[in-house]
């Protein structure tokens, strides 16, 4: 299990259950550190003054922000004010239906795990867990990590609470200025499109995607430590796009009936 981020309970009603976060992912990305290319030594990264040239401490850094093109500077006891209440608490406000929730508003999952193995609290933790797979609802909810509050929606999955980070409503940018040009399609372009996607419509499979390039990356470390030479590949051709609409949908079509294309 990953190391818990957050330790407190969950409020749910009456009933708090305790409970701690931790990630339900993982960084299985490649992590390189920057060196100087003359003597391959790691690179230092420090806090300079561009007036005066001369290296700071942290207690020497202050904070400004550009407001209508004025800066604003502001103390760390003034940050300090605005920080939110610092709680050991999930306060659940509302629970909605999950099909209600956009994803465009999810931001990182963690899991919720019991605090503890008592007996209370895995009954509690279990009660809650079985409640909401039930009803098929999700709890809306918020609570403090580290110096920020976040809004974060809980769900039950694979007989636990997962709980997801949510973005707030203005922090989505609208898609109304995105073109979306040309004229309206034809029945015959519509019902072509739609037939391509059925034909390549599947259940949906995690496993059956691999992350290509942290492969060819740890294939290029791998290669790298035992000496072999690296040749970057040519670059391909972008595909141009299609003169004809109707002829390119009619060709996918048939492409993909014919086994063309991969599908389960």
């Amino acid at each position: 299990m990953a190391r818990p981020l957050w330790s407190g309970s969950l409020s749910f009603g009456l009933v708090n259950v305790p409970v701690q976060i931790v990630s339900a992912v993982r960084d299985l990305d490649l992590h390189f550190h920057q060196l100087h290319d003359k003597d391959k030594v790691r690179i230092e990264q420090r806090r300079f003054c561009s007036k005066e040239d001369v290296e700071l401490g942290i207690e020497e850094v202050a904070h400004s922000y550009d407001l209508d093109g004025k800066q604003v500077i502001v103390t760390d006891e003034e940050l300090a004010s605005v920080q939110p209440r610092k709680t050991r608490t999930i306060d659940i406000e509302t629970f909605v239906a999950l099909s209600d929730l956009d994803p465009i508003y999810f931001d990182h999952p963690y899991y919720l795990v019991p605090a503890g193995d008592t007996e209370g609290t895995l009954r509690a933790y279990r009660l809650l867990e079985r409640t909401m797979e039930q009803s098929e609802r999700v709890a809306i909810g918020r609570f403090v990590m580290r110096t920020k509050e976040y809004l974060a929606a809980i769900r039950a999955r694979d007989g636990a609470l997962l709980l997801t980070t949510m973005l707030f409503h203005d922090e989505i940018r609208p898609a109304q200025p995105i073109p979306t040009g040309g004229k309206k399609p034809s029945k015959q372009q519509l019902d072509r499109a739609v037939a391509v996607i059925e034909e390549l419509s599947t259940d949906w499979d995690p496993e059956r995607y691999e992350d290509c390039y942290r492969q060819r990356l740890l294939n290029v470390v791998e290669r790298k430590r035992k000496r072999q030479k690296i040749e970057a590949p040519k670059p391909e051709k972008e595909p141009a796009p299609a003169d004809d609409l109707m002829e390119a949908l009619k060709r996918s079509l048939e492409e993909v009936r014919s086994g063309g294309r991969a599908r389960s």
